[in-house]
């Protein structure tokens, strides 16, 4: 009986055996596959957004002239993607930095600012050098350019003090609601006085003298606030609040429990907003392609110029950065890149770097595994400093105005250019073309006309696009490689507060171990 019976015990428990992998190998796979799927289906949907709003576009141009309504109900969509990208920045850069910095000590805190700022500073150099190369080396500016594109409108010249002088006001706002709305800059203006001299207008000759007499012109400068987040102060206030919140420990634990809700919450909201995202991209793009009047004559006027931007952008963002990512962490600087492709295509559709903040924090911290201390330091102040792309585009325009005007830099105006670009790119704001106004101080630096920015806003709806998307890339592979130098660090941080919390854990048990040996002996004397 036995011998009979355990042949066929031995059968079943191998055609059991046999039986559930080949069960079990179909739904692994399909699960696998349906994860893959689902992970990746929002990145394909923005991509596809992107095509089909350029598409679109492209073939809404060949068609007879749009009604402006129509035009507006098309690019109505995407409008309201930008407003609620804009509406969780305010929230969003309050809740990182102050549970980012709550979370480190003041010595670490002060190593992680100093290699970011290491960072942004040389990458930024990097690109305006990289610009002043390119342009100079393609030549894309040619004085007949100048006579088919015509005379610019007049622009108010802007002092380079001056513009010094805001970025520092601003980093200290008197009053932070307001710093949530507006910023402070200066601004200038040219009155003309009658000068007053005693001629005697009895003569012929004193009544010329007064007809002819001209006005002096008079420079006044005073403060005006004007629209516009002031991002920099409200990151220099919530560093400090944030830092000074970590050091009171226990007593800010409400506080930092408070803001770390509130952060989860938000993102909560950027998951929801970034599903709308592909539809409102496709419409933002579309909407402006169609806006866009004599674009195919100002591509062929300026497309050397466009080219020469384009490919310093690309050479900066695809070799230049990955290069420092891969020497500094001894990682793939594209499976990085990958990771980060999300928010890399939301900035091509947006332009708007503080827009696609909060994309930017969910590929750091979910694809990449980044840790949030890192990224919520680190991110917001280089959405605000770092602009990479920025840079390089205002020393290619920069040298590209005067080469139109058939001006020869010297090798010291040059450096002037490259410093200058550096320098402006920093007080740009994340915002859409906040590259145009920063020129102004370029070229005032150089003696070149102001006025011939105004050509150059025809084509800068696109390389806008393309210089945000750079400065994206370079903030996350920033974010990278802060959190590469700093892993060390942060793991120690780690392990003293968990042996902190031990120790404190310890004594609340001992304590509450001798309370109630006490209250037992104190019964059984009693």
């Amino acid at each position: 009986m036995n011998a009979n019976s355990m042949p066929k015990q031995v059968e079943v428990r191998m055609h059991e055996s046999h039986l559930e992998p080949i069960e079990a190998r179909p739904q692994s796979k399909c699960a696998k596959i349906c994860s893959k799927m689902f992970k990746n289906l929002l990145l394909t949907l923005t991509v596809l957004g992107v095509i089909l709003g350029a598409v679109a576009g492209m073939l809404l141009r060949v068609a007879s002239p749009i009604h402006p309504d129509i035009v507006m109900v098309i690019a109505f969509p995407g409008d309201i993607l930008m407003r609620m990208l804009k509406m969780l920045i305010l929230p969003l850069i309050i809740s990182s930095l102050i549970t980012g910095l709550a979370g480190l000590d003041a010595k670490s805190s002060g190593r992680l600012g100093t290699r970011a700022m290491v960072y942004y500073m040389t990458t930024t150099v990097i690109a305006a050098v990289l610009g002043v190369i390119l342009v100079l080396v393609i030549h894309p500016g040619n004085p007949k350019l100048k006579e088919n594109l015509g005379e610019g409108q007049e622009n108010e010249d802007v002092s380079s003090l001056d513009a010094f002088f805001d970025l520092i006001r601003n980093l200290f706002p008197e009053n932070l609601v307001q710093a949530c709305f507006q910023q402070i800059q200066t601004v200038t203006k040219k009155v003309e006085v009658a000068v007053q001299e005693e001629i005697n207008a009895t003569s012929v000759e004193g009544l010329v003298a007064n007809m002819t007499k001209e006005p002096q012109i008079i420079i006044k400068k005073s403060l005006q606030f004007k629209s516009g987040m002031n991002v920099l102060g409200l990151i220099g206030f919530f560093i400090a609040f944030g830092i000074c919140m970590g050091k009171m420990g226990d007593k800010a634990r409400l506080m930092i429990d408070f803001f770390n809700i509130l952060n989860e919450i938000v993102m909560k909201i950027v998951i929801m907003v970034m599903w709308y995202s592909p539809f409102g991209i496709a419409c933002l793009i579309c909407g402006k392609i169609i806006s866009i009047q004599d674009l195919e004559v100002v591509a062929r006027q300026l497309g050397m110029y466009m080219v020469t931007v384009i490919i310093g952008l690309i050479i900066h963002g695809a070799i230049f950065l990955p290069s420092i990512y891969f020497a500094i962490t001894r990682k793939n600087p594209f499976t990085f890149f990958l990771g980060i492709f999300q928010a890399w295509i939301t900035a091509l559709g947006t332009a708007s770097s503080a827009g696609t903040l909060p994309v930017t924090f969910r590929c750091l911290e979910e694809n990449l595994g980044i840790d949030k201390r890192v990224t919520r330091f680190v991110l917001p102040v280089g959405a605000t400093i770092n602009m990479d792309g920025t840079a390089l585009y205002e020393a290619v325009a920069a040298i590209f105005i005067a080469q139109m005007n058939g001006v020869i830099l010297d090798p010291g105006q040059i450096i002037t250019v490259s410093l200058t670009a550096t320098l402006a790119s920093v007080g740009a704001a994340s915002i859409p073309s906040a590259g145009l106004v920063t020129m102004l101080l370029i070229l005032t630096a150089v003696g070149l006309p102001t006025q011939d920015i105004s050509l150059l806003v025809a084509v800068d709806w696109l390389l806008d696009r393309f210089r945000t998307s750079v400065n994206v890339v370079g903030d996350s592979y920033g974010a990278g490689i802060v959190y590469h130098l700093s892993k060390a660090e942060l793991d120690e941080l780690d392990a003293h507060m968990a042996k902190s919390d031990d120790i404190e854990m310890m004594t609340k048990n001992q304590s509450y171990y001798d309370d109630m040996k006490n209250h037992h002996e104190n019964n059984s004397n009693q």
